[in-house]
């Protein structure tokens, strides 16, 4: 399996691998895009069916890459002979083009060009032609491609298709590392202000228009000019421990991500299982996700945020009935029927495979 260490794909790799332990399956995992930090390090020492592998080789998004995705490349077929792997799967695209030898499974987490036309509104540039091309490649070379919601995979056929088999495994979180607390009056979110897709930069500019304060876990500090943003009623948390996430999230009454582009959000799904109440960007996958157990808002308009969320805070009794909803919602998205499918799905290319 590859992943990488940059994202919300890490948490989701960790959860997958605990998930396929019942299962007999062993997983070597390559890592790219960063050095593991400590914390990372020590999350993977207590995975008993897992193998890590290092590397730091840019991700196909980034940057002038092209060079280190060739590099991963080979690095990733010589791997593949020293583990001798039964299947592949992959949780970068570019790399489903190369001939492992045995059936490839490849995951559309997210993709550059559904990202560009959800937040800029328009098509993606033409330096990102390659990318087109080199995922398109690798996308279809795939055995199976799986997205993790239905919208995703829409989109995906419509950028990148048509695939040789597809089908949706919905992210899973394990449901013990989130606790429903004692709830405290203030608003919660996670994830950098600079991000344009998670759009937490609205909620920001919103707050001092709130009658609670607003915390969030991420930096202030702008990647670029290293300077600090201050804004009224907005506490910043810096980078939180998953033991630190999880005890702001058992304590906070609301949850807020007016995300432009989240394919899943498992963010999202810890605020629900700690009994948050949601509120959202009214996205299709989100609303794929979940339905009535969330309400929603127009990423666009900051008006309509700040409404919602002082409505809710305002209303005890409509707070108690989203978070209720939440947490129910969020016991379809456990790591277990993840695993459960996933397995269903190797074991389905191992038979074609010998079939073959």
């Amino acid at each position: 399996m590859t992943a990488d260490t940059v994202g919300g794909v890490w948490n989701y790799t960790l959860e997958l691998v605990r998930a396929l332990a019942p299962f007999k399956t062993e997983v070597a995992l390559a890592t790219m895009g960063a050095p593991l930090s400590e914390e990372q390090r020590r999350q993977a020492d207590d995975i008993d069916n897992l193998t890590i592998y290092e590397s730091k080789y840019k991700l196909e998004w980034m940057e002038n890459a092209w060079e280190d995705v060739a590099e991963a490349g080979k690095w990733l077929l010589k791997l593949k002979d020293e583990v001798q792997p039964d299947l592949v799967h992959l949780n970068g695209m570019v790399h489903g083009a190369l001939d492992f030898g045995v059936p490839k499974l490849v995951v559309v987490h997210s993709c550059v060009l559904s990202w560009w036309k959800a937040v800029k509104d328009e098509v993606a540039p033409k330096e990102w032609n390659k990318y087109k091309e080199m995922v398109t490649k690798g996308l279809q070379a795939a055995n199976i491609v799986v997205a993790p919601t239905q919208a995703m995979l829409h989109q995906a056929e419509q950028l990148y298709g048509p695939f040789q088999h597809s089908s949706v495994v919905y992210n899973g979180r394990g449901q013990h590392g989130f606790q429903f607390g004692k709830k405290e009056p203030f608003v919660f979110s996670m994830g950098r202000v600079w991000d344009e897709a998670k759009n937490i930069s609205m909620l920001a500019h919103i707050a001092s228009d709130l009658q609670w304060p607003v915390y969030i876990a991420g930096d202030a500090k702008h990647p670029a000019t290293g300077k600090e943003v201050e804004l009224e009623n907005v506490h910043f948390l810096g980078q939180l421990s998953e033991r630190e996430v999880s005890d702001f999230l058992s304590r906070a009454s609301i949850y807020a991500l007016p995300a432009k582009y989240e394919p899943f959000g498992l963010t999202i799904l810890e605020a629900a299982m700690s009994g948050c109440a949601l509120v959202v960007g009214k996205t299709d996958s989100q609303a794929e996700i979940w339905g009535n157990a969330a309400k929603y808002v127009d990423p666009n308009n900051a008006d309509e945020l700040r409404d919602t969320l002082n409505d809710l805070i305002e209303d005890e009794f409509a707070r108690n009935i989203m978070a209720m909803r939440a947490i129910k919602r969020s016991h379809g998205y456990t790591a277990d029927p993840m695993g459960q499918d996933y397995d269903h799905i190797y074991r389905q290319l191992l038979k074609q495979a010998v079939a073959v």
